[in-house]
């Protein structure tokens, strides 16, 4: 993969394509963004196009410095993990033997730290020596989704490069690659990865369309307006936090399709055109601005969730306002 497969990504590709261009190369990188957008992946294309023998500013993938990269065997491309909750002290120590060297076979020696974030305390002020006493012929990419994590004293001394969101039709795009799923699947997926392809991936298995099942019937029996069933719409949203935000993901789309459907009056290109008798019938009952309503009822619920409120309160008050 060179940065011309890179989907999603045209500003850090660009800084990167003009850093090797003008040669204007940090010594230290920070990635720092979501889970599962591709920070990982750009950071490897990087390391293939900084020690590419044959193509200029990009790698080539077909010299042998691009293959062993590809197959995770270059001498001069590493990786650093955790080793279990947190990168130790004795991964940098270690590292730092290695970079006293010159690379072995490539211009540059590359190292990958990835979950930066879970570096311990006495890893991140070890690291922080390199960082300060720079070496040319090293380049250390930092990725992270939790750049907050890491002591401002890391942060300050690293090029942050920040790796936003993917759209939804790149998403998509990346799952036609990956798998063979239906468009209506994929969209599906695709809407509730909020911008991630790692986690789009994630939730194509079987229980996740089995709950997005399970969520439309709740919503199904509602409009037989007992308060019963709004109960126990409730005690269903509560009941596993781990797939809160999935819930609350199924709720969102719903709605957006409704607001489309009571639009267009079409059912085309809806994400949950399979239950396309539950929207028309909700559409028939609730005007544009009842549903927009809905849609920011949820989205504000979601971001509540996010900054860790109480979620029985948040979701309570969110199906107060829910017009169903």
């Amino acid at each position: 993969m060179s940065f011309k497969d890179i989907l999603g990504h045209p500003k850090p590709v660009s800084i990167l394509q003009n850093a090797l261009r003008h040669d204007r190369l940090a010594h230290a990188y920070l990635f720092h963004g979501m889970d599962g957008i591709g920070k990982r992946t750009l950071a490897l294309t990087f390391a293939k196009a900084l020690n590419c023998r044959q193509a200029a500013f990009d790698s080539c993938d077909s010299c042998l410095s691009c293959l062993k990269t590809d197959h995770r065997n270059h001498p001069d491309v590493e990786t650093v993990e955790a080793d279990g909750a947190f990168i130790r002290i004795d991964a940098v120590k270690g590292l730092q033997e290695r970079m006293k060297f010159k690379p072995m076979e490539g211009r540059k020696r590359i190292a990958l730290i990835l979950d930066a974030d879970r570096l311990n305390n006495a890893a991140a002020n070890a690291l922080l020596k390199t960082l300060e006493e720079p070496s040319a012929s090293n380049i250390l990419i930092l990725v992270t989704a939790r750049p907050y994590s890491l002591p401002l004293t890391i942060l300050s001394r690293c090029q942050q490069i920040r790796f936003n969101p993917l759209p939804q039709e790149i998403v998509l795009t990346l799952l036609a690659e990956r798998s063979s799923l239906e468009e209506s699947h994929a969209r599906l997926l695709s809407a509730a990865s909020s911008g991630s392809i790692g986690k789009a991936l994630e939730l194509n298995r079987e229980s996740f369309l089995a709950l997005k099942e399970e969520c439309l019937d709740y919503l199904s029996r509602m409009q037989q307006d007992e308060p019963l069933q709004h109960l126990s719409f409730l005690r269903f949203l509560v009941d596993d936090r781990k797939d809160i935000q999935d819930k609350l993901d199924f709720l969102k789309t719903f709605f957006r399709d409704l607001l489309i459907f009571k639009e267009t009056g079409r059912g085309d290109g809806l994400m949950h055109r399979d239950r396309l008798d539950l929207i028309a019938a909700l559409s028939e009952r609730r005007t544009p601005a009842e549903i927009l309503m809905n849609v920011q009822a949820i989205e504000e619920a979601i971001h509540q969730l996010e900054q860790n409120a109480n979620k029985s309160l948040t979701l309570e008050v969110m199906m107060f306002r829910l017009s169903i």
